[in-house]
């Protein structure tokens, strides 16, 4: 596969992974810098704090409704143009933000914010199918990852530095630069990675029809919702993780905040071992088979120990910590095998595993607060192994047998 960088550098360079890496963590840096800051934004502007809290919501519906538009049309017109609306409107809202004197009108810029975020992620994915294939790929798809996790680890603590010292617009602000550096690279130094077919121009009907493409494929929809899963059980444990250790258990925050960061570590470490086993060429199915295991575990002993009134917290934790090393191992490898029946539909397969990435994800958080009242730790335990049966469904189901028959179909030709 053509192996061009967008930067003039060799595909393995550190700085073209810091660049894509960047650009994917755009929404873990508009959500995770700003939450420190709520109380402050709902005093600064005369409403209280859970109003406050609509920025993020608001945020997470831009980052939803852009992409499913924007990874279609990347496919026919190229992804340097793509990539450059998204980092300008990402850079833009980010200044309006910054001078916004209204909630309304600090909610409608955190929208046009969230939208660029979310086409600037989508983007990435196709550009790294694009430019790398097999266990390359995987391992590109690995160290993506490993920064998108480590952008929300230490993002809250720069947020709050950044308040301390600034206020709340000061974070804006940051996101402001650092918006207008990242259109400044890809302006200047971004080449089009895309092998672009310019026979069908791009359109509602063309859109709906790479869509279409898209979900025949079972090879791409099986992976689709095994990745969809993992995020889901991620999330509800993120959703219901500090209500069941500080309100549940009587953490203080502060311990919160070192549970919370030891189990990311988990995330970390498998998406490095990932990373490794694709550099050695290890078939991707025992890492995700191995995620899976780890995840359904994991989520099954944290159940029976909530049903049980276990509350060992470094017990807990480490049950935790396999659950989110499932989830870095499965994610990369069901993200890269999504993309490989179609890779000159990269855009709309990444447009579509975020679109489904992001539904899941809500319904997962939806279903932790509708039940926290009764129980946190078993609202959080339930919603993680369902999303683990439905991660071994998918796979089992839809993914593995598409796999089987498109080897079967390989081989007799």
């Amino acid at each position: 596969m053509d192996t061009r960088c967008p930067l003039g550098m060799s595909p393995n360079s550190a700085a073209f992974a810091l660049l894509l890496g960047a650009l994917a963590a755009l929404p873990s840096f508009g959500i995770d810098m700003s939450l420190p800051a709520l109380d402050a934004i709902g005093a600064s502007l005369g409403v209280d704090a859970d109003k406050a809290g609509l920025t993020i919501s608001v945020f997470m519906v831009g980052y939803a409704v852009a992409p499913p538009f924007c990874g279609p049309i990347s496919d026919r017109i190229g992804r340097k143009p793509i990539m450059l609306g998204a980092v300008a409107f990402f850079a833009v809202a980010s200044l309006g933000c910054t001078v916004s004197h209204s909630l309304a009108e600090l909610l409608a810029w955190r929208v046009m914010q969230g939208m660029g975020a979310g086409v600037g992620t989508t983007i990435t994915l196709a550009v790294i199918q694009d430019l790398f294939d097999g266990p390359a790929g995987r391992a590109k798809f690995s160290d993506l990852a490993s920064l998108m996790v480590f952008v929300p680890m230490v993002a809250p603590a720069a947020g709050t530095a950044v308040l301390t010292f600034g206020g709340w617009r000061a974070i804006y602000g940051l996101l402001t630069i650092v918006g207008f550096v990242l259109l400044g690279i890809v302006g200047r130094f971004f080449v089009e990675s895309a092998k672009l077919d310019n026979a069908e121009r791009p359109s509602p009907k063309a859109i709906l029809r790479s869509y279409a493409l898209v979900l025949s494929y079972p090879v791409c929809l099986g992976y689709i919702l095994v990745n969809a899963a993992a995020f889901g059980a991620l999330f509800a444990y993120i959703t219901g993780s500090p209500l069941f250790f500080i309100d549940a258990l009587g953490l203080t925050r502060g311990e919160y905040s070192l549970v919370y960061a030891g189990t990311f570590v988990g995330v970390l470490a498998s998406v490095f071992a990932n990373g490794r086993l694709s550099r050695w060429a290890v078939a991707p199915a025992y890492p995700l088979v191995t995620g899976i295991a780890l995840a359904g575990a994991s989520a099954a002993a944290f159940l029976v120990t909530v049903l049980a009134g276990w509350s060992w917290v470094p017990g807990l934790v480490g049950l935790l910590v396999l659950g989110t090393m499932g989830f870095g191992l499965i994610v990369p490898n069901a993200m890269h095998a999504a993309m490989q029946p179609l890779p000159s539909h990269a855009g709309a397969v990444s447009a579509m595993t975020g679109f489904v990435q992001v539904l899941t994800q809500s319904i997962a958080s939806a279903l932790v607060v509708s039940f926290n009242g009764r129980d946190p730790g078993l609202s959080m335990a339930v919603a993680m192994i369902l999303c683990s049966i439905g991660a071994l469904l998918a796979y089992g189901g839809v993914a593995r047998p598409a796999d089987a028959g498109a080897a079967l179909a390989k081989s007799s030709t």
